[in-house]
This record gives structure tokens, sequence and C-alpha cells, in this order.
């Protein structure tokens, strides 16, 4: 079997059978993030448990509007970071978040960003990444803006 085809199936698998799908109850914390650039939405909810005196993920889900990627990714990461402190999650790049599929197409590789930026939302949301700081507004911060005062605009007569 060739790689592509490995990771397809994977893919597909992924996409048919999502793991951890929709609203958790009872969650501790949310993440919530879209993108302008393909119009993806992801929603992640995190529930946590003592262990050993130490706070760990017990569970964790999604919801998107969003391509069969970003399903499959959030689907096969709120499944990685199942046990793991907040600490070791937020080590967690969209690559690792994304590892069990495969290597990701180039043109998909913002479907993991967005998992890896939901994950963040949730975990540390006060914790703005260097590179996102004066970045136009995302596209749930758009839709949750008061509505803009509407302007009409009248040209003149060209010379």
């Amino acid at each position: 079997m060739k790689p592509a085809d490995d990771f397809n199936n994977r893919l597909e698998e992924a996409i048919k059978h999502p793991k951890n799908l929709g609203e958790l109850e009872g969650a501790d914390v949310v993440g919530t993030v879209g993108s302008e650039d393909c119009g993806d939405m992801l929603r992640m909810w995190v529930k946590f448990k003592e262990i050993d005196g130490k706070r760990v993920i017990d569970k964790a889900t999604f919801q998107t509007f969003g391509c069969g990627t970003a399903i499959a990714v959030a689907s096969v990461a709120t499944e990685l970071i199942s046990g793991k402190t907040v600490e070791e999650a937020l080590t967690m790049s969209g690559e690792d978040l994304s590892a069990p599929l495969g290597s990701l197409p180039p043109l998909k590789i913002h479907c993991a960003q967005l998992v890896e930026e939901a994950l963040r939302s949730a975990l540390a949301p006060d914790a703005q990444a260097p590179e996102q700081k004066n970045v136009a507004p995302t596209l749930l911060q758009r839709m949750q803006s008061p509505a803009q005062e509407k302007r009409k605009i009248v040209l003149g007569p060209s010379k």
C-alpha cells in the first residue's frame, strides 16, 4: 500500500467514524476558533480530573463547521490529549495532533493548526502566541462583534 493510500484510508475512517463529537456536558473549559481563510470553525470542550495530585484531561470533545480533514484531526486530537496535563497538551503542535493520520497534504495543514488553536483557546486563553497578536479578527470575532454601521458611498461625476 502506498503512503498516500494509507493516509487516505486513515482520513476516511476518522471522517466516517469521528470520536468525541459533540458538546461535553460539565466541561471545565471551552475553546473556539475560526479561520477566515477557509471559513472553518471549531469548538473544543475539555473536562479535567485529578490523578495522583495532578490535574489531567479526562475527556475532550469537539464540534466543527469544517472540511473532513478538520473533523479527522479534531477526532484524533481529542484521543491524543486524554490523560495529559494542561502543560503536556500545550506542548503539542498541529503536526503532533494530526500525526495518527499521517502527513497532511500542504493544503490541509491549516486544519491541524485550527485544532491546535482551539486546544490553546481552551487550555490557555490568555496566552496568545506572539505571531497571533495584531492580526485581523477571526471569523468568530467578526460574527460576535456588534453590527457595523452601514454607510452609503456616493461617487461624484467623473472628470
